[in-house]
């Protein structure tokens, strides 16, 4: 039976609360955060006594080992900048780690990009621990994903990912708002920052919003417009994959409303003189932003079964060689609403549908725990597939995609092989 640390108490700290206070496998949740109030709030509406919450400020070591202590597993959802911190908490406390996103410009990314030793691998292997790193929807589940198809080959040449979407109900408001469904800061910073690319066999650096293209997902979503975008997949995958791969790209959906901000100067860290106060515009735009916690605080039976008025797909396409022949192998995830019963279904069984990111992050966390996976620091594309896919299954979020696989098939003369 688990027990499980959970840092971060935001939109997805709740939910993952949530999922494991429902999950007859876990025995004991243990909640923190800084934000007393919030902690109080997100515990009384799961309202399992499996769960107790404590006031933790990330930044603090002590403040990490005492709650760590006796924990089988951390699930980090907080900011990505107490990352180390968090970690070096779980190996001197014995306990697994799992978290859902790192800096693209910072140490494990120049580390990987460079082909150095990862921070904190040796002292993960020398206690016999794991840590996953970015293993939430995408980055994460994405992973196993693209894991799955490249299975399918002996060598790979490219990897691109294609995530977009649009709405679908005919009463959508002409204006919209920005409404980011992970943490407000961090989704600011991944549009504006410079993009990481793999491709002809090194990492390159490229513009925010570079690279824009058109690309024509499945009805009834169609052409949507993408471009480049900062996100960890193209950094992990060369290195965790390898077969001798030479492209790795991401590409994201063009948010128009975040691109003019930006372009305004909303994503500034530095201040600027406003009427003789000094504020730095992103705080600005921040504080303005809806808090995604606020989603799931308000979640209910009949939120949770109403139409989203939008549909999503990501598409993963790999190119490569089986048996010397050139392949192509295409995951299709997306394009089908799911019904108003299974929405209520996995609501009453989770006590959320918020659960993208939370569960691949439970599911990799017990990977870690029970199942004979590599030791030191590993991403989701280091996982069994079949075996993730069934636990998220089992943990009650099944994940339906559709493979295509085109390749050449050359039949043989079995008398001289012409």
């Amino acid at each position: 039976m688990l027990k499980i640390l959970v840092v971060g108490c935001g939109g997805q700290g709740a939910p993952c609360a949530s999922i494991l206070s429902n999950d007859p496998e876990v025995t004991e949740i243990v909640l923190v955060d800084i934000n007393e109030k919030l902690l109080k709030k997100v515990s009384d509406k799961i309202g399992s006594d499996k769960l107790t919450t404590m006031r933790v400020d990330a930044g603090n070591l002590e403040d990490l080992l005492r709650a760590a202590k006796g924990m089988d597993g951390i699930i980090n959802l907080t900011h990505m900048k107490f990352n180390a911190n968090i970690m070096e908490a779980a190996y001197k406390s014995g306990a697994h780690y799992v978290d859902t996103a790192f800096d693209p410009f910072g140490t494990f990314s120049r580390q990987m990009m460079e082909g150095k030793p990862l921070e904190f691998d040796k002292e993960f292997k020398e206690a016999g621990l794991s840590a996953v790193i970015t293993c939430g929807g995408s980055a994460g589940l994405i992973n196993v994903l693209t894991r799955h198809a490249c299975d399918n080959f002996d060598s790979l040449d490219e990897i691109r990912i294609y995530l977009g979407g649009g709405s679908i109900s005919k009463s959508a408001p002409v204006i919209q708002t920005w409404t980011p469904g992970w943490s407000p800061e961090i989704a600011l910073d991944d549009y504006a920052a410079e993009v990481n690319v793999f491709t002809n066999g090194k990492y390159q650096v490229f513009p925010p919003f570079s690279h824009m293209e058109e690309y024509k997902f499945p009805d009834p979503v169609g052409p949507v417009l993408l471009s480049y975008h900062s996100h960890e997949e193209p950094i992990t995958m060369p290195r965790f994959l390898g077969k001798g791969i030479k492209h790795v790209s991401f590409h994201f959906g063009v948010n128009k409303v975040v691109g003019s901000l930006i372009k305004l100067g909303f994503a500034r860290y530095d201040s600027i003189d406003v009427k003789g106060v000094k504020v730095a515009p992103r705080d600005v735009l921040l504080s303005l932003v809806r808090r995604p916690v606020n989603t799931f605080l308000t979640e209910d039976e009949s939120t949770a079964v109403a139409p989203s008025g939008r549909m999503g797909f990501s598409v993963i396409e790999v190119d490569g060689k089986k048996d010397g022949e050139s392949m192509k192998c295409k995951i299709i995830r997306g394009g089908t609403e799911t019904s108003s019963e299974d929405k209520l279904k996995m609501f009453r069984r989770l006590g959320t549908r918020k659960v993208g990111v939370a569960a691949p992050a439970i599911v990799g966390l017990k990977m870690c725990i029970q199942e004979k996976i590599a030791r030191g620091i590993i991403a989701p594309e280091c996982f069994d597939p079949a075996v993730f896919l069934k636990k998220l299954a089992d943990l009650g979020y099944p994940v339906e995609f559709q493979e295509i696989i085109n390749k050449r098939v050359r039949a043989q003369n079995t008398e001289d092989g012409r």
